[in-house]
């Protein structure tokens, strides 16, 4: 069962999320804010991060930054979701180490397939 680690400001996102991951059979953690996820990242290593881009303390990309400058996180999948879908700020996420990005609204037809591509 993989490990995933989601990270969004917004409890109604996070449990969103929780609740699709779960049902799939996955092991879900949640962070309310970048500073929250890089902790968790450096205490459990998860098979994949979901994160928002807009968020208070750290957002996506700088979390995305730091948690690839972990050995453990150099090949981990970082998935980017967010409203936000100007292609200079999807380029930003990628530069940063994104491996995709999601825009919302995410449903779990949406999400699932893409979740699995990224783990297999």
């Amino acid at each position: 069962m993989a490990s995933i680690l989601v990270v969004d400001d917004q409890l109604v996102m996070r449990n969103m999320f929780k609740n699709i991951l779960l049902i799939d059979g996955y092991d879900v953690d949640l962070a309310n804010d970048g500073k929250q996820a890089y902790s968790a990242a450096t205490k459990k290593k998860y098979d994949l991060v979901i994160t928002d881009l807009y968020m208070p303390e750290l957002d996506g990309i700088d979390l995305t930054v730091r948690l690839r400058k972990l050995n453990a996180y150099k090949g981990v999948p970082i998935l980017v979701v967010s409203t936000e879908s100007a292609v200079g700020k999807i380029e930003e996420g990628k530069k940063a180490g994104a491996t995709g990005w999601v825009v919302k609204p995410v449903s779990d037809q949406k999400l699932l397939p893409i979740l699995k591509k990224l783990l297999s």
